[in-house]
């Protein structure tokens, strides 16, 4: 009896001192996030695509002004691969503390879960969606030397070679490379898509020559436009853009009903805290508001878009839906 006592006692001691620590360590937890404490070391967006491109150039355009409004450094960083799953799969990894933010795109967002068989991040889940940012049309352009001067005249060439004319995309599954199977399918020709580690280095080699054209962001491409170094031939969107007033649609080219385009959004890891998102998104918001912001998307081909998470998240999921049925038609098989 005196030995149960003394465990009893022991046991009951042992307790007595746990329960102090066990309550503060819940209190400690359940203490809630401060949107003011945030952000409290430097902000990154990762941008999952080479240097030179429209999510990259979007990133650090919306970056420095958004390091204005948190009062600290927001760096960009390029993880490029794998048609933008690589950076994808880094954010998706990260920690959710609103720190590591990814510039998304509509190509890996809503593409990549019905081009890959083992894909390692879930759109639709792993991410905290926190604003749309832009919606972008796209632009037909082709090297000078190609020997056509309209959109039905490089539809007439591709029909007399087919499969011999090349398109360069800014990798599988991205925006671009979709638009262009959608282009092909719609045109009923047979052509070559050429994947890129993003918009740039394919656009290279479309001045280069090694390609014969392009269905890419109008940021992009506009400024080899203007050396006339790549010849604009349509617009994708359903009505022509104002910084190319002399380039028709596509279905002023001939291509009637044709249109297609991207977006881009800023997301995090899921789980962020609310305070945080809501920070973000107001930032954001007050961002593409600004007068001289919005001038210079618009200068570029880009539509300044802002919205609610919940709306992006909305947005996400129904392109999921929507590429899984261009990605069959076009028979592209999952890698």
């Amino acid at each position: 009896m005196i030995k149960i006592a003394r465990r009893k006692t022991t046991l009951a001691f042992a307790l007595s001192m746990l329960t102090p620590l066990v309550g503060a360590s819940l209190l400690a937890t359940a203490t809630p996030v401060r949107a003011d404490d945030y952000p409290s070391k430097i902000v990154r967006i990762v941008v999952p695509y080479s240097p030179g491109g429209a999510s990259d150039a979007i990133a650090r355009m919306v970056g420095e002004e958004l390091g204005k409004k948190l009062g600290k450094k927001v760096l960009v960083e390029n993880k490029p691969g794998a048609g933008g799953n690589i950076g994808a799969d880094y954010v998706a990894k990260a920690d959710p503390d609103g720190h590591t933010l990814l510039l998304a795109a509509a190509g890996f967002m809503t593409a990549a879960p019905s081009m890959y068989k083992n894909l390692p991040f879930d759109p639709a889940k792993d991410y905290q969606p926190l604003s749309l940012l832009v919606h972008a049309p796209l632009l037909v352009v082709v090297n000078p030397d190609v020997e056509v001067k309209s959109l039905q005249d490089f539809i007439d060439l591709a029909k007399s070679k087919p499969g011999e004319v090349t398109i360069g995309n800014g990798g599988v599954g991205t925006a671009q490379h979709l638009g262009a199977e959608y282009f092909a399918s719609y045109a009923d020709i047979k052509v070559n898509h050429i994947a890129y580690k993003g918009s740039a280095p394919a656009t290279v080699d479309l001045i280069s020559g090694i390609i014969n054209a392009q269905l890419d962001n109008l940021v992009t491409l506009i400024p080899h436009i203007k050396t006339e170094r790549l010849r604009p031939i349509a617009v994708t969107s359903a009505k022509r853009v104002s910084i190319l007033p002399d380039v028709p649609t596509a279905t002023e080219a001939g291509l009637k009903g044709f249109e297609t385009g991207t977006w881009y959004g800023l997301v995090g890891p899921a789980g962020m805290p609310a305070p945080i998102v809501a920070k973000l998104n107001a930032a954001l918001l007050d961002i593409l508001q600004q007068p001289e912001i919005s001038k210079r998307l618009l200068e570029q081909g880009l539509e300044p878009s802002g919205g609610t998470p919940e709306a992006f998240s909305e947005l996400i999921n129904e392109g999921i839906a929507r590429n899984a049925k261009i990605i069959k038609a076009a028979g592209i098989e999952p890698q």
